[in-house]
């Protein structure tokens, strides 16, 4: 499928992934389509593997060996950390299918972890394996794949606790049938959540024991958040069949200072104390406002990405709360970018 906005890893990146199981020589626990040692490579990349994840390597080998145990994995981090990214890849590179997906909000009900029913049918033939409709977690134990689930922590904790006896016994009860759902080898979950957003729930002790958690940190330096932004930025211009526009390393780098500055609550060198605003100013969000300029700079521009075309994204990163955010935003502008070498064109921009 060419026309959709974005394709599944495991259809984006069909060639590496075979390039990989054909080269793959390594034990691959049940169920597997790859080594562990190969699912690590196809994250970090390795020659003619695009790399996915940019960070510490030992972090996705646990995440790795926890699935090819029993325990489930929790990726846990601040927003825009990639925990969903790796997620569909590990997903992608293990069992070949990520669209198990669960969605946690508020609403979701115990039917997405468990199962639900076709009531036509049911009230037509009675309770029948027809009429069961299964969740994408009932999907994954009976397929003995990998089921994803996405702000597991937003849920609410009765549907939040359906998981204990799938993570823990690795069956799925259906009394309404007299009988269960056992998980085929190869079967896990994988769950993201952070705990800065609101509407939090909290996982009980019960269920974070079936997780073994693995903490995605943000960037470690400048230099290495720059690449991680360039890459993605231009691997979403090419999706969106965005003009490949000329190298502006420049914007990017300042794009991701001022994110890591209010971040971070300090200038890169330590010499000024700054405000945070109220947002998490995270790396997806960096790369969202670079992606926004670039069609700015396309559509409305000479081609070339300034200042003035990632301003404003910048600032509506920035002033979540028009009170108190923009406070913080101006006494950045003022006390730091106006008297920063180079950064003329990007304050008069941004105050404007």
């Amino acid at each position: 499928m060419t026309d959709v906005v974005r394709r599944h890893a495991e259809d984006e990146f069909a060639g590496e992934l075979d390039l990989l199981a054909k080269t793959d020589d390594r034990p691959k626990p049940p169920g597997w389509k790859l080594s562990p040692q190969a699912v690590v490579t196809y994250l970090m990349g390795d020659g003619e593997i695009t790399p996915k994840y940019i960070g510490p390597r030992r972090l996705m080998e646990v995440a790795v060996a926890t699935l090819a145990t029993d325990r489930a994995l929790l990726l846990l981090g601040v927003p825009g950390t990639a925990k969903t990214w790796v997620s569909e890849h590990l997903t992608a590179a293990i069992s070949g299918d990520s669209s198990l997906m669960v969605q946690g909000t508020a609403g979701t009900p115990e039917e997405s972890i468990r199962y639900g029913w076709n009531y036509a049918r049911l009230l037509a033939e009675g309770p029948s394996r027809a009429a069961l409709v299964e969740s994408p977690v009932l999907k994954a134990m009976a397929g003995g794949a990998i089921a994803r689930i996405e702000e597991l922590t937003r849920m609410p904790s009765d549907v939040q606790d359906s998981l204990i006896t799938v993570l823990s016994e690795k069956v799925l009860p259906i009394p309404e049938l007299g009988t269960e759902v056992a998980a085929r080898k190869g079967f896990n979950v994988i769950a993201t959540a952070n705990d800065r957003d609101r509407g939090v729930n909290d996982l009980s002790s019960a269920l974070r024991r079936r997780f073994n958690t693995v903490v995605l940190p943000v960037p470690a330096d400048a230099e290495q958040e720059v690449d991680i932004v360039s890459r993605r930025v231009a691997a979403l211009g090419r999706s969106l069949e965005l003009p490949e526009l000329p190298p502006a390393y420049e914007e990017i780098r300042r794009v991701v200072t001022v994110f890591r500055e209010l971040r971070a609550g300090s200038t890169e060198d330590g010499r000024t104390k700054l405000k945070s605003p109220s947002g998490t100013m995270s790396t997806a969000e960096a790369i969202s406002v670079l992606v926004n300029g670039i069609a700015l700079a396309t559509h409305f521009g000479d081609g070339v990405l300034r200042a003035q075309d990632v301003a404003a994204g910048i600032v509506g990163a920035v002033v979540k709360d028009p009170v108190s955010d923009a406070v913080v935003w101006q006494e950045y502008l003022e006390t730091v970018v106006r008297e920063r070498d180079g950064w003329r064109d990007f304050y008069r921009a941004a105050r404007a």
